[in-house]
């Protein structure tokens, strides 16, 4: 009722400004009406809502199933956008690592890696439903996280010029097959085995290749696992006094809401979306203060492979917790 006040007030205002004389009022009216309501959803609502789906990933818990992995379940994921759809989100995440099969590198394909024509079905039917697709690579280096061992062989080379072209090779074979508008994640979430300079220098290499072909960087921001021992936060905060302003920030935590982070990255210049866990509570917290602080997106995150076991828990989720992702606050 208050929002509506505000806009029948600026109607009022507006109405008499441009149509004193009370003529084509009816025009002026319903034209401000829209005007203001739409006004109104917008800073209610949040902008990027997104879901990120895994072709298949690499850390500590999913590396325990590496040798009885199975492709990924193509008709879930196609049934899972449709259902993403439904509820209102508009960007989907894939994350590719090793579970799609490359022309320009044949040999980092697994037994579980499905054929590039899968991926693109995915991105059509994406797009069909204007969901904006943003491809993921993780390029961090974590000899216990293990995010970039898809990378394999090359995942050793370290940064040097090989390991960047060999990536960039990867990385242009999936800009081809997945269209993205605006954005690639190249993940960079607790890296172990990089100091701080190498750290930064990574994500600007990545950052400056990017812009290069017309698309903004996204990362993860590990600021927030301050007092966990297996992730480094410092790194976080040390590369956000240098790295450009233009990388999109994802701050992530599936414990406890962090409206000071939100604060402190929009603060510093950064476009910053947010990743809660899958309990309904938390995340309308983090929406709110999303929506307070001016921030612009959220990520739903499940970690699990997309695959008929594991069917109705994903739907589930969108179903049960997408609303509040999705709806004005």
């Amino acid at each position: 009722m208050h929002n509506l006040l505000i806009v029948l007030k600026l109607i009022n205002l507006h109405s008499r400004k441009i149509c004193p004389s009370g003529r084509s009022l009816n025009r002026f009216f319903l034209s401000s009406l829209i005007t203001g309501m739409l006004a109104l959803a917008k800073k209610d609502i949040i902008a990027f809502r997104g879901y990120l789906i895994h072709l298949t990933h690499y850390d500590p818990e999913w590396c325990k199933r590496k040798s009885k992995e199975k492709p990924f379940d193509l008709n879930l994921g196609l049934e899972i956008i449709d259902a993403l759809s439904d509820a209102g989100f508009n960007l989907l995440i894939i994350d590719c690592a090793d579970g799609v099969k490359y022309k320009s590198h044949p040999e980092l394909a697994r037994r579980y890696s499905i054929p590039m024509s899968y991926l693109k079905q995915l991105v059509n039917r994406a797009q069909k439903h204007n969901i904006e697709i943003v491809p993921k690579l993780n390029f961090s280096h974590s000899s216990f996280h293990r995010h970039n061992y898809w990378f394999r062989p090359y995942n050793t080379l370290f940064d040097n010029d090989d390991y960047w072209r060999i990536a960039f090779e990867i990385i242009d074979e999936l800009i081809e097959g997945c269209r993205p508008k605006r954005y690639f994640h190249v993940g960079m979430d607790e890296d172990h085995d990089r100091d701080y300079a190498q750290y930064i220098e990574a994500i600007s290499r990545l950052r400056k290749e990017l812009k290069q072909r017309g698309l903004r960087t996204i990362i993860w921001n590990d600021s927030s696992q301050i007092k966990n021992p297996l992730v480094d936060a410092k790194k976080s905060l040390e590369a956000e006094k240098e790295i450009p302003r233009d990388i999109v920030q994802i701050a992530w935590d599936y414990e406890y809401v962090r409206p000071k982070i939100i604060q402190r990255l929009v603060e510093e210049g950064f476009g910053v979306w947010v990743a809660p866990s899958q309990d309904p509570k938390q995340v309308l917290q983090w929406k709110r203060a999303i929506l307070k602080y001016g921030g612009k997106g959220m990520v739903m995150t499940t970690w699990i492979p997309c695959r008929g076991s594991n069917r109705s828990k994903m739907l589930k989720l969108i179903k049960n917790v997408g609303p509040i992702y999705c709806s004005p606050e």
